[in-house]
């Protein structure tokens, strides 16, 4: 008998070398932290390596971590650092 396998997908924040803030979305957050850094992620953060992936959120569907990761690209840095430290 199979088991019924749940995928997971996850909004996250990388902080960047120059402390700037990379939003985005992923199924596993060690090979995407890896990806950057190798300079195969996104054009953001190949200029600003290394990266180090500090927060994260995790969903059940791509849809949900995608609404997650636009909605959170439309704040200011000030409302993302609080949310990374757990103050919202």
């Amino acid at each position: 008998m199979s088991k019924n396998i749940i995928k997971k997908y996850y909004f996250y924040f990388a902080r960047c070398s120059d402390k700037s803030l990379y939003a985005g979305y992923c199924v596993n957050l060690k090979q995407r932290e890896d990806k950057h850094n190798s300079g195969d992620g996104a054009k953001y953060t190949r200029q600003r390596r290394p990266i180090k992936i500090i927060y994260s959120e995790q969903f059940d569907s791509i849809s949900k971590a995608m609404k997650r990761e636009a909605q959170v690209k439309g704040w200011i840095k000030d409302k993302k650092e609080k949310l990374i430290k757990g103050l919202l």
